[in-house]
């Protein structure tokens, strides 16, 4: 592998930029950049000469050292950015010339969630479903954490359908957040008496909200006690949660408060990206009364999993992860997801193995394999893609 690969990877210039920069085909810079394989026209002199035009029109520095070959170590902590991060959220799919070179018939990673049986459940993530069953089954106020794209929703579809599934006396409220932002500049804040309209639709769809705040929260209390003493437990999901108003998340402690009797009548489980575990910290005194009583579970990157995550993704639409991936790739992987980052003079390491960039990478890998005729994907591919 040639040195220029991680110039180019660091530059955020693809192997198909440069192909269309030098007018070469992208098998041949494939070829050139993963192999060393130099073709015969342009004569390799020549070739360096129109790869060193190349970069410099774009200001990079270069230098003889980047023909040489590559030292591998140098690639296995790239530095995380902005732009890194949106590059692997963007969504790819693998096109039909993928599957048919790769003999599959259905995208492993798109429209993949039909029943409880598509979950992939590690030691975290069975255990994060297991605290959401008995939370809106039993009572508790909690907050689920996550990167963009861990698995927090299909988490939560998980709940709705074993609910479902069990014939549970679980009725699940969800308060619509579509505009929701932590305040009115951004968006429109969900408030509070958002919150107990979901209630009240959830617990009698015929039911008009009262108009005075006092008749509504007495309309509530009721609703929930009679429907508590049916045999029911309820419980508040609210997604996007990251984006809750401070004051709105002050009034959560009063709505988990609600009782009749002893009994806990509304469970709240809070469905965010890390800002909420921030939110929720209690450096201020603002929120102090909510995080002494909210439970932080979080939800951890697919480290020690990744290839039991792949092999099961695959064997879902019929096929084997050996027949796809190479035993290099894995490593390949780890080595794009897992980075450096500067923060406040420290380097500290972060991993975002989770199942959206891993989907979208392996996905990206595999359609340049297909487009390439490479028989499986390979570690280079994946540091490309």
């Amino acid at each position: 592998m040639l040195a220029l690969k991680a110039i180019l990877r660091a530059n955020g210039i693809s192997q198909a930029e440069l192909s269309r920069a030098i007018n070469l085909s992208t098998a041949t810079v494939a070829q050139l950049l993963n192999h060393e394989q130099w073709p015969t026209e342009p004569n390799q002199k020549h070739l360096k000469g129109l790869i060193t035009e190349a970069l410099t029109d774009k200001d990079i520095t270069v230098d003889a050292a980047m023909f040489e070959p590559a030292i591998i170590a140098t690639l296995n902590t790239p530095i995380l950015t902005e732009e890194v991060i949106t590059m692997l959220l963007q969504k790819t799919g693998i096109t039909p010339f993928t599957k048919k070179h790769f003999n599959i018939f259905r995208d492993p990673f798109a429209d993949d969630l039909n029943d409880a049986a598509d979950v992939f459940s590690s030691p975290d993530i069975r255990n994060v479903r297991e605290w959401l069953w008995s939370t809106a089954r039993f009572g508790g106020f909690g907050a689920v954490v996550g990167e963009s794209g861990s698995g927090k929703s299909t988490l939560r579809m998980d709940l709705i359908d074993r609910i479902a599934r069990e014939n549970a006396p679980i009725i699940i409220i969800e308060p619509s957040v579509r505009r929701s932002e932590d305040n009115d500049k951004k968006g429109k804040t969900l408030k509070s008496s958002a919150i107990e309209d979901a209630i009240i639709y959830s617990l009698d769809p015929l039911s008009t909200p009262r108009q005075s705040p006092e008749a509504k929260s007495r309309q509530v209390q009721r609703l929930l006690t009679d429907s508590r003493r049916a045999g029911y437990t309820h419980c508040l999901i609210i997604e996007e949660a990251h984006s809750l108003s401070i004051p709105t998340l002050k009034h959560l402690k009063r709505f988990y408060e609600i009782r009749d009797g002893f009994k806990t009548l509304l469970s709240i489980v809070l469905i965010g990206q890390p800002e909420l575990q921030l939110k929720l910290a209690g450096h201020t005194g603002d929120v102090r009364e909510v995080s002494q009583r909210c439970e932080i579970i979080k939800l951890n990157p697919l480290d020690t999993q990744l290839e039991d995550y792949l092999r099961f993704k695959f064997a879902r639409v019929g096929s084997d992860l050996d027949v796809i991936l190479d035993k290099s790739a894995l490593d390949a992987i780890r080595t794009r997801l897992i980075f450096s980052k500067n923060e406040r003079s420290k380097r500290e390491t972060i991993s975002l193995m989770y199942p959206l960039m891993i989907n979208n990478l392996v996905s990206t890998a595999m359609n340049h394999a297909s487009e390439l005729g490479f028989p499986k994907v390979s570690s280079e591919l994946i540091l490309e893609a």
